[in-house]
Formats: C-alpha cells, structure tokens, sequence
C-alpha cells in the first residue's frame, strides 16, 4: 500500500477521512485480485468529481470572462479534457499511489492516460466530500485554472474534427470521413482508435475513450500533419 501522505503533502491538503483519499486510487481492476480489500473502487468518486469540476470550472468562466456562452463553452471543454487532466496527475505524482491489477499495471499510453484523468476526478471527488465545495474549488483553480490562458491564446479549443474539416474543404475539397480502426478493452473501460480518412488515404489514428473522443484526437493530428506539411 502506498504512503498517501505523500499526496497529501503535495496537494496541501489533510484528509479527515483517509479512506475517501485511498479509494479515489482503486481502480475497479484491483479488486478482482484482492476480493477482501476493504474500499470498493473508485468510480462513483469520479462521477461525482467530473460534476464538481465542471461546476468549478463554469463559475470560474462566468464570473472572470464576459464572454459569450459558446466561446466559454469551448474554453471549458478544452480544460477538462482527459489529456489535459490526466497530465495534470502525472505531475502531481498520482501515478505512484494507483491501484491496480497486475495487467492494468503494465497498461501503457492511452489506457495509463485514461486511468490518470479517471483518478484526477475521483480525487477532486474525495476533496468535496472531505473537505467541501470551497477546497475543491481551491483545489481546481491551483492546478487546472493556470492552463486557461494558454489555451485561450494559442486557440486551442477550437473543435478539431470541425477545423479539420474546414481545412480540407477548403484546400481541397472533401469531407473527412471516420472508421473504427481498433475497440480493445472491457466493456466499463474501452479504448477505440479511429482513423481519419480523405477519400482513401488515411490521414492519421487517434485513441479515445470513446468513439467521439478517438475521432476528436486523429482530427487533431491530423491537423498538426497538415500544418507542418503546408
């Protein structure tokens, strides 16, 4: 078991429950091999952490941008995303403290990002029930809020499916077209890689963890081959 006053330390924060913190690293894999262990996964921690730091997130916006709803909108999704969160727990030394089973262990790439972003949420979940909405919040604007302005100054909400789509439109006239190239995974924890198309030549692969959130990630590629090859 890991020491988890090593993240406590590291996000100032002093848990009254320490259960609430450790279940937030159980993944549901764990529990297969360790059928006695005494905290149920983290899932439901990370239902409510998505909620909570999409509330955090909104207020923020609203309160410090007069901005019109779909640009905020935008802003916000680019945020929250699982890339952007998921590095956020890698540097936060979360990576360390998971709980996993054997296999999952040696899971590398999208999947080891997907479970990271999965336990940003599930910590932010713990916070709110420990500690309330105000730590929470804190808790976002010390580490998540701090990336806004490079992504509203590098344009980086913009939808990538649809900037990519404009592009190709624009430069030579077809629409890109989207095929599942690979579904792995169980069924509470797929991972899909969709290829983006031009008629027949695939431009690029992306991985998500859904089919929406792979397409949106070949269209991104996509566009950084397409701009370097300008």
């Amino acid at each position: 078991m890991s020491n988890l006053n090593e993240i406590e330390k590291k996000i100032g924060i002093k848990f009254k429950n320490q259960d609430l913190l450790q279940q937030a690293f159980v993944h549901r894999s764990y529990l297969n091999e360790n059928k006695d262990f005494k905290l149920d996964h983290n899932e439901r921690l990370e239902f409510l952490g998505d909620a909570c730091m999409e509330l955090i997130v909104t207020d923020y916006l609203y309160n410090n941008y007069p901005n019109p709803e779909g640009e905020l909108t935008n802003w916000r999704a680019a945020l929250v995303r699982g890339t952007m969160i998921s590095k956020i727990a890698k540097e936060l030394g979360y990576e360390s403290h998971l709980l996993l089973s054997r296999g999952e262990s040696r899971s590398t790439g999208k999947a080891r990002e997907l479970i990271l972003a999965n336990t940003f949420e599930a910590v932010l979940g713990a916070i709110y029930l420990d500690q309330g909405y105000e730590a929470a919040g804190k808790f976002i604007k010390k580490y998540l809020i701090p990336y806004l302005p490079e992504i509203i100054s590098k344009e980086l909400y913009y939808d990538p499916k649809s900037k990519f789509q404009e592009i190709a439109q624009e430069k030579v006239g077809i629409t890109p077209i989207y095929k599942v190239e690979k579904e792995s995974g169980p069924d509470h924890a797929k991972v899909f890689v969709m290829g983006v198309y031009l008629e027949d030549k695939k431009i690029a692969d992306g991985t998500g963890s859904s089919k929406q959130a792979a397409e949106q990630e070949a269209a991104r590629i996509a566009l950084d081959i397409w701009q370097e090859n300008l």
